[in-house]
């Protein structure tokens, strides 16, 4: 028998615990990353006891009459644990919905975890959501992921342009020089896209010392004269690349090619998927073609993030 209970920060170690050793969680639903930005969201995460321990996890936010698994975050929809079933998760969802219709909220919108992030297999809450009357899916962003075991030959411009690093000397490291690849980062989607990054620096300093074995930041250099750059998300099964920029010399020189050979050789040896995000803006309905031309270049094939909504 399973019991719903909204999260409070009583929880938080608990939560935490149950994270690390989810089959489909990464760090970013640690309450020490999820918080950071809490001042945005109304949380409403949830969990779902069995004889009075963690089984699942939603995290989650509220806003006016909807649930949404969560804004925040890049994916999110129900974390579980190795002996979740479909069967309890079907319970689990059940629950859920009857406890926010008798809280007065209309609608859910739940962002799924993609496969590749799964260290099991974890799709148990994609049939649980299909048994919902009126469930549909209403966004399908596109990534691009490069399968490390198994990687195809990069296409012909994309071996140029790291055959032209080569020729101009660049350097890829590790660095923490997280304020001069944010000032390259912010002019590139200023001038491009008239956006800032989703973090602020001084909100990503505070996660990278959070978790730095996480967050890690590789930069291009010739001299010393910063490039490109890109902050990686390491979790146990993908490497995603959050951020990646150039300054227009690093774009000539072939900057960011030498990045993703050395994170694909160097960084991501121990998880099996290199991500590189989403290519798709306006809630999926327009694709960058450019952008995935790029990524499919190094070897990157097709992963989809699904949202689904319902009413209650």
């Amino acid at each position: 028998m399973l019991e719903i209970i909204r999260y409070t920060p009583e929880w938080q170690q608990q939560w935490n615990d149950f994270v690390a050793r989810a089959k489909n969680a990464t760090f970013l639903f640690d309450r020490r990353y999820m918080d950071y930005h809490s001042d945005r969201f109304q949380d409403a995460s949830y969990l779902f006891l069995r004889d009075g321990k963690p089984y699942a996890l939603l995290p989650a936010n509220r806003r006016d009459d909807t649930l949404y698994s969560h804004q925040g975050l890049t994916y999110g929809g129900f974390i579980l644990g190795t002996d979740a079933t479909t069967v309890h998760v079907m319970e689990a969802l059940t629950l859920l919905n009857d406890t926010l219709r008798s809280e007065g909220l209309r609608r859910v919108v739940y962002k799924a975890v993609p496969w590749i992030y799964h260290s099991l297999p974890a799709e148990e809450p994609l049939y649980a959501i299909f048994r919902i009357p009126g469930c549909r899916l209403v966004e399908r962003d596109i990534s691009t992921a490069v399968m490390t075991t198994r990687q195809l030959r990069w296409k012909k411009d994309r071996r140029h342009a790291a055959t032209v690093a080569d020729r101009c000397g660049v350097r890829v490291q590790r660095s923490r020089d997280y304020a001069a690849f944010w000032q390259v980062l912010t002019d590139n989607l200023m001038q491009r896209h008239g956006v800032r990054p989703v973090h602020s620096l001084q909100e990503m300093l505070l996660l990278e010392s959070r978790f730095p074995n996480q967050i890690q930041l590789y930069t291009a250099t010739v001299g010393d004269r910063l490039l490109a750059g890109s902050v990686v998300y390491l979790t146990p099964q993908v490497a995603h690349t959050q951020y990646i920029a150039s300054t227009p010399e690093g774009k000539r020189s072939g900057a960011v090619d030498a990045i993703v050979r050395h994170l694909l050789n160097e960084v991501a040896i121990t998880q099996p998927f290199l991500d590189f995000g989403k290519s798709t803006e306006t809630h999926s309905d327009q694709l960058n073609a450019s952008l995935l031309y790029q990524k499919e270049g190094f070897g990157g094939r097709a992963i989809c993030y699904d949202t689904y909504e319902w009413p209650l």
